[in-house]
C-alpha cells in the first residue's frame, strides 16, 4: 500500500492519503507470546467444558493449573478469542404481573398555565441508623 521508494509522494503524504498514522506504518505488529498462546489454548479447552466461566473463574482455574495470571490478562485474551460466558442476565425491566398499574391521569390534559398541575411525593423516608 505504501511505497517507500515513490518518487513523487513522501511516506508521510502516502499515509495521510490512506488515512493511517505514519507511526503505524513504521511499527511492525508483533504477535502473541508463546505463553499467551498456551493460555489461549487452555482457555479454549476449559471454555468448551464450562461455557459459563468468565474471566474471574477462568483466571482462578489457570492459577490452580500453576500459571501466574491476572484477571485482566485473561479478560483481554478471552475478548481477543471472542469468548463470552453464558449466564442469565438480570430482568430488572420486567414488571411483576401481580403489581397494579395505576392510570396516568394527565394524558389528554393540555397544561398551559402555571399552577394548573401539582405533584406530591407520599413515600416514607428511611430512618437513619
Amino acid at each position: 500500500m505504501v511505497d517507500e521508494d515513490h518518487p513523487g509522494l513522501s511516506i508521510a503524504r502516502q499515509c495521510e492519503l490512506l488515512s493511517i498514522a505514519r507511526s503505524s506504518f513504521y511499527r511492525t505488529a508483533c504477535g502473541e507470546s508463546e505463553l499467551n498462546l498456551t493460555l489461549m489454548r487452555l482457555i479454549d479447552e476449559q471454555f468448551m467444558e464450562c461455557p459459563w466461566y468468565g474471566s474471574r473463574q477462568m483466571a482462578r482455574h489457570l492459577r490452580r493449573q500453576g500459571f501466574s495470571v491476572g484477571r485482566k490478562r485473561i479478560r483481554r485474551l478471552m475478548d481477543k478469542m471472542g469468548l463470552v460466558p453464558i449466564f442469565q442476565k438480570p430482568k430488572t425491566s420486567k414488571p411483576c404481573p401481580e403489581h397494579k398499574i395505576y392510570p396516568y391521569l394527565l394524558r389528554d390534559l393540555a397544561i398551559d398555565r402555571p399552577n394548573q398541575v401539582w405533584c406530591a411525593d407520599v413515600s416514607v423516608p428511611q430512618q437513619a441508623a
